[in-house]
Parts: C-alpha cells; sequence; structure tokens
C-alpha cells in the first residue's frame, strides 16, 4: 500500500503538547528497560523550565495580591479613622449645644428672678415713719405709707417691674410716681426733688426713676412710699408686710 504525505510545512508542537509527548516517551522507555541515566535529567530540565514557569505566574500573583490587601487595609483604615473623627465632632457639636442651651436657660432664669424679684426704694436706708402712724401731718388722720430717710437728691428705685401709669405734682404728695406693679398692684414713691420717668414706660426692679427731695406736704425731706390695689388715694395697703411678701426686710 502506497502512502502520501500531506504537503505544506510542519507546524511545531505546542508545549504542552510537548511535554506531554515526552512524559509518554519517558514511561516508554522505562517500561522497556532502554531509558538510562540521562533521561531523568532532559525529563527534569523540561519539568524545570515548565514549573519555573508557574512559579514566576504564582509569585507575581502573590505580589499583586499583597499589594492589593495592604491598599484595602490602608482605605479600611482612612475609612475608620474618618468615620471615628465625624463621631468625635458630632459628639463635641453636641456637647457645645447643650452646654449652650444650659447657659441660655440659666440666663433666662436668672433674667427671670431679677425680674420677679422686689427691692427697698432707697438703698441703705431705714423706715423712719410706720404705716398708719396718727397726727395731724396727715389730712387723713393716718399715714397712708411709710417714710424712707433720705436727703434731697438721693436716688429712688422702683421696687419690682411694673408700668408708669402716672407722673407729676399729687398735692399733698408734691412730685410722685405711681407704677402697676406686674402682680396687679401699685406703688406709689412721694415728695421727689426730679422725675426720671413718664407714663407708660416700663421698669424693672432696682431702676432709677427719680431723686427724693421735700415737695408737697413736708417737714423735711424724705421719700414716702405706698402700695395700693389701684392708683387712686385710699386703696393703700401696709406697705411694710408688702415688701416683706416680695422678700424685701426694712
Amino acid at each position: 500500500m502506497a502512502f502520501t504525505c500531506a504537503t505544506g510545512k510542519h507546524r511545531r508542537t505546542g508545549r504542552a503538547k510537548r511535554t506531554t509527548t515526552n512524559a509518554m516517551g519517558a514511561a516508554a522507555l522505562a517500561a522497556t528497560g532502554v531509558i538510562g541515566t540521562l533521561a531523568a535529567p532532559a525529563l527534569a530540565v523540561e519539568n524545570s523550565v515548565e514549573q519555573t514557569g508557574l512559579m514566576q505566574a504564582v509569585t507575581l500573583g502573590d505580589s499583586v495580591a499583597e499589594k492589593i490587601d495592604a491598599q484595602a487595609a490602608a482605605q479600611k483604615q482612612a475609612a475608620e479613622q474618618k468615620q471615628a473623627a465625624e463621631a468625635a465632632r458630632r459628639k463635641a457639636a453636641e456637647k457645645a449645644r447643650q452646654e449652650r442651651e444650659a447657659k441660655e436657660r440659666a440666663a433666662r432664669e436668672a433674667e427671670r428672678r431679677r425680674l420677679n424679684a422686689y427691692v427697698a426704694p432707697i438703698f441703705n436706708s431705714y423706715v423712719s415713719t410706720g404705716y398708719k402712724s396718727g397726727g395731724s401731718l396727715w389730712s387723713s388722720g393716718a399715714h397712708t405709707g411709710i417714710d424712707f430717710h433720705a436727703s434731697t437728691g438721693t436716688p429712688v428705685h422702683a421696687v419690682g417691674s411694673g408700668t408708669v401709669v402716672e407722673t407729676g405734682w399729687g398735692g399733698a404728695y408734691g412730685n410722685q410716681i405711681v407704677i402697676k406693679m406686674n402682680d396687679g398692684t401699685y406703688t406709689q414713691y412721694g415728695h421727689l426733688s426730679s422725675i426720671g420717668v413718664s407714663v407708660g414706660q416700663t421698669v424693672t426692679p432696682g431702676r432709677q426713676i427719680a431723686l427724693s427731695g421735700a415737695t408737697g406736704n413736708v417737714t423735711g425731706p424724705h421719700l414716702h412710699f405706698e402700695a395700693r390695689t389701684t392708683p387712686e388715694y385710699g386703696s393703700d395697703i401696709d406697705p411694710v408686710a408688702y415688701l416683706r411678701s416680695h422678700g424685701v426686710n426694712v
């Protein structure tokens, strides 16, 4: 039988195929006892080349993986640091807010107490004539208020928060001021040498409203102070008890 060969160039067998062929050839030679001492080194060289390429690829892969892992760890650490910084910022902001609100509450409370407080109309003075004292000096036959010892020009203060409802000449009271207090009562200040407020003006505790004097029906300078249930004469109440009920000792 005649055999014909295909025309064309021979293509070199692939590396994998050569390795497989070499292995099969080595196995056949070993089985027939032909393979000698030179066969093993030749096969080892072939396998060494193949394995060296694989190890290079594995080593390169491990290096890239380590870099990726390092980058991932660095990114995670950066993210955790950012989260911690943001948490610290929020905590500091919340603390600042709470402190600010506490200060604002304290300030409001202090202002509320101040506005609700009462003071004496003349500082560092004393009552020289008491309430309901009798005598011909008073048209009603009795003193409708209390007198505070004060020389002419001594500052006179509003005893509490309120609105001025009357100023000017008040007959026997001389120059006077009447204030409607925030609690609905009224206070009156008489015999003034000068007046420093006007009708409709609001005042707070301790606000200077006038200077004491000796105007009207008096025997000498002092401040006449009354507490009333209305702005009118004749509605007076005990001014000492009134001031004491608001924490002022006179």
